[in-house]
């Protein structure tokens, strides 16, 4: 038989220990087993059993129910896929223009993508996907601790000693005197008839409400030392100053260097963007070769093409007819008659305007091909220049297609090879023909 104190039932006010339930201790896991049963058939519901290690058979002896954790997952992912789906709905589907009464950061807003449906269920299917797990995980989490009472850092069971042994080699049957059968006379008879080693009351000894006077100044303390980093980064936010704020992490943020466009004591001019050193050359950029770069052969305009850097083959015409169609021909035509779309917008439009060159008339087709190519390089007059467009290769290929246009144009019996002179009708012949 338990040793009830006085105390525990005399009135609250009067007595020193307040009697939370009774504790049986058993030998073994059987034992303890045997016992759950007996005191779940004598109508005890408040009631609990503590082992070492998990007993098999133990859930039905205490009379464990089903738990609705798995009803509270399910509750928490139905909620995060509607939610999810409803969210997507919102923010992209509805017309903001129709929820004037609802402030404008809470608006969703309808934005076309690519021509695409506003609301599309299998695009939105990743989203509720997530959202279905992260609130299902929450649910488990928070609805665990809820129904296990927890976090729960004191328990009554904790005041008594042999209770300790619960985590060696002992057995504990536990009764809650809130148990609607608790009675402390008729449970402490139940308890002793269990064939336990001892049987003991749980009392809990209630502390002052008060906290300790020391405790008080520390909490005063530690609140007035935690305000001071939000007062200070409220004053940084709210001020302005000349001075960089305070950066504990540079990450190379602000670094001891000349910015463009800065001036700068340091060089003689003021400025801190530096010209290039006359005479240099980037590495890689070095044209040493005058003939293939500037179209100059000795100090004259070349009149052959640099065959050592490329041929002149139907490769090449192909690309300048190609790169002619995109730099030249929207000024001088895709025939190079200075007829252009931009030359005849321009004619359409009026006022001062220098029509393109008409590259078959005779000066330009006398000039030398190094001559072409340094106008496509560097422009002349109203032609701008197109030497960091356009590669000198491509240049060299515009240059050839030129000298095709022009040839067409002024063709002679001469330009048909000889073996098809012959099956030319003489009206389809050039005049210089029919004059031979």
């Amino acid at each position: 038989m338990a040793t009830i104190p006085a105390e525990a039932t005399e009135p609250a006010g009067t007595r020193e220990g307040i009697l939370r339930g009774m504790l049986v201790e058993f030998d073994t896991p059987g034992q303890l087993i045997a016992a759950a049963n007996r005191v779940r058939e004598a109508g005890y519901k408040r009631f609990d059993a503590h082992s070492p290690f998990p007993i098999h058979g133990i859930d039905e002896a205490v009379g464990i129910r089903m738990t609705i954790l798995p009803w509270i997952v399910m509750a928490g992912g139905m909620f995060g896929l509607l939610n999810g789906l409803f969210l997507q709905w919102y923010t992209n589907a509805v017309d903001a223009e129709s929820l004037s009464l609802i402030p404008t950061f809470l608006q969703g807003y309808n934005y076309l993508v690519s021509g695409k449906p506003y609301f599309s269920l299998p695009a939105n299917i990743p989203v509720i996907f997530e959202l279905t797990i992260l609130l299902s995980a929450i649910a488990a989490v928070i609805g665990m601790l809820v129904l296990n009472n927890l976090p729960l850092f004191y328990n009554p069971v904790f005041n008594v000693a042999r209770f300790r042994k619960v985590t060696d080699d002992k057995f504990f049957l536990v009764v809650d005197a809130r148990d609607s059968k608790f009675d402390a006379r008729a449970t402490d008879e139940l308890l002793s008839g269990l064939g336990g080693t001892a049987v003991e009351p749980i009392l809990e000894y209630p502390s002052p409400s008060a906290l300790p006077r020391p405790f008080l100044t520390l909490g005063v303390i530690v609140t007035l030392v935690a305000l001071i980093p939000p007062a200070l980064i409220w004053k940084a936010w709210v001020s302005k100053s000349s001075k960089p704020r305070i950066h504990i992490i540079q990450d190379m943020d602000n670094q001891a260097k000349f910015k463009d466009q800065r001036a700068s004591v340091l060089f003689a001019d003021g400025r801190s963007m530096r010209p290039p050193v006359p005479g240099t050359v980037a590495r890689g950029d070095l044209q040493h070769d005058d003939h293939f770069f500037r179209g100059i052969v000795g100090e004259a305009w070349s009149t052959t093409f640099p065959l050592h850097k490329l041929p002149v083959d139907d490769a090449l015409l192909d690309r300048g007819q190609q790169r002619f169609g995109v730099y030249c021909a929207p000024c001088h035509g895709l025939t190079g008659d200075g007829q252009g779309l931009v030359n005849q917008r321009a004619i359409e439009l009026g006022g001062a305007w220098v029509p393109p060159a008409n590259l078959h008339e005779a000066q330009y087709r006398e000039r030398a091909l190094g001559h072409l190519f340094n106008t496509i390089s560097n422009g002349i007059r109203s032609m701008p220049q197109y030497g960091d467009a356009i590669p000198p290769a491509d240049r060299w290929a515009i240059v050839a297609y030129v000298r095709a246009l022009q040839r067409s144009q002024f063709a002679t019996i001469d330009d048909v090879p000889a073996a098809e002179r012959a099956q030319m009708p003489s009206a389809a012949r050039p005049a210089e023909a029919t004059e031979e």
